[in-house]
């Protein structure tokens, strides 16, 4: 087991003017289960593959433990790494498949044969193991490709999204096994999704990042609860945060004939005399006798245990935003419906209009 550290890492492809990672500054402790997020072309594959020797460090250093590995060759980092297409021997069995690396290092057939076993008990393959790739699912495969990661026992576990090739109920399952797999065997995993809610879910932290810039890294909570950024705030969350660009007073943030009390200290550090204000859905609730903001039901979408309301804020003109609301399951109002709802001020987040950084 180890830790692994980027220590101002860029990673910039020939013929690029701008780096793919530019300077990432993280480090992960031993035994934690980090999450890369991002949307596509923001850096987080690159990284991992630069930690995994697949793509050439332009500057800074990565390293594994105490051990600068920037100039070592992926064989010599003591890693493994799960991949999205599951890159299995279709010649092989579950049980070849899972041996096949250190069949390669030589490592004795008795101790070969002990470890496949012990994996295959904690993936519930044994019943594959004389199965080809073919005659398995596609869950079935991805746990093959987590077994035959296992098996070497490496310092580091590297996941390039290895649960975007399954089906939406397979890839709720799956990450709950993955999660509760390194849990049990405590190894360092850096985790690359697209998928927030994946990072939400199963990372202990989530590093997010943009245009190849570490934006934020944190716990979940934290990154929901206290974004540093709009990018940040708009991205971690579903339905995302609603952000609204709102004239600024004394008292606070003006939203039609609703003024957002804000405290004068905050006041005092919008300059612009206008702000971004975000406010995720389930902060907006129905306020009675017509007071709050008005809004304009378009969509419903019901989903069981929730419902989000998708509208108008009906102020017209220049004024009218687009607001996203959690609604009453049991009782959503219907499309077209006119309703007015309620902000609270603490669960408010002001952001910069010029740069997108948090205030206050």
């Amino acid at each position: 087991m180890a830790s692994v550290t980027f220590d101002k890492t860029t990673c910039l492809f020939p013929g690029a003017t701008t780096p793919a990672v530019d300077k990432l500054d993280l480090h992960i402790e031993d035994g934690e289960f980090l999450v890369l997020v991002g949307p596509s072309g923001c850096g987080k594959s690159t990284s991992l593959r630069m930690l995994a020797g697949l793509e050439e460090v332009y500057d800074g250093r990565i390293l594994i433990g105490d051990h600068d590995v920037t100039a070592q060759e992926p064989k010599q980092r003591d890693i493994a790494m799960v991949f999205q297409n599951y890159a299995l021997y279709p010649h092989m069995s579950v049980a070849e498949n899972m041996g096949f690396a250190l069949k390669l290092a030589k490592i004795p057939k008795a101790e070969i044969k002990s470890r496949v076993q012990e994996a295959a008990r904690m993936l519930d393959l044994e019943p594959f193991l004389g199965r080809k790739p073919k005659a398995l699912s596609g869950g079935q495969r991805q746990r093959v490709a987590m077994g035959r990661a296992i098996v070497r026992q490496p310092q580091v576990f590297l996941m390039d999204e290895p649960l975007s090739n399954l089906d939406a109920k397979l890839r709720v399952q799956t990450r709950t096994q993955i999660a509760q797999l390194q849990r049990r065997l405590g190894t360092t995993t850096v985790y690359v999704t697209h998928d927030q809610v994946e990072a939400m879910t199963m990372g202990d932290r989530v590093a997010v990042l943009e245009g190849g810039i570490l934006q934020q890294c944190a716990p979940p909570r934290e990154l929901y609860s206290r974004p540093v950024n709009q990018f940040v705030a708009g991205f971690m969350g579903s339905p995302s945060m609603n952000m609204l660009t709102l004239p600024v007073v004394e008292a606070g943030v003006v939203l039609g004939e609703t003024v957002i009390p804000v405290s004068r200290e905050t006041v005092a550090e919008i300059p612009e005399r206008q702000v971004v204000l975000g406010i995720r859905p389930e902060h907006l609730e129905p306020a009675p006798n017509g007071e709050g903001i008005p809004m304009e039901v378009d969509v419903v979408e019901e989903l069981g245990a929730d419902a989000f309301v998708y509208g108008r804020t009906g102020l017209g003109g220049p004024g009218e935003h687009q607001l996203i609301a959690r609604a009453d399951w049991r009782n959503p109002p219907p499309r077209g419906a006119r309703i007015n709802l309620h902000v609270d001020p603490s669960e408010v987040h002001l952001f910069s209009v010029t740069d997108g950084r948090r205030i206050g």
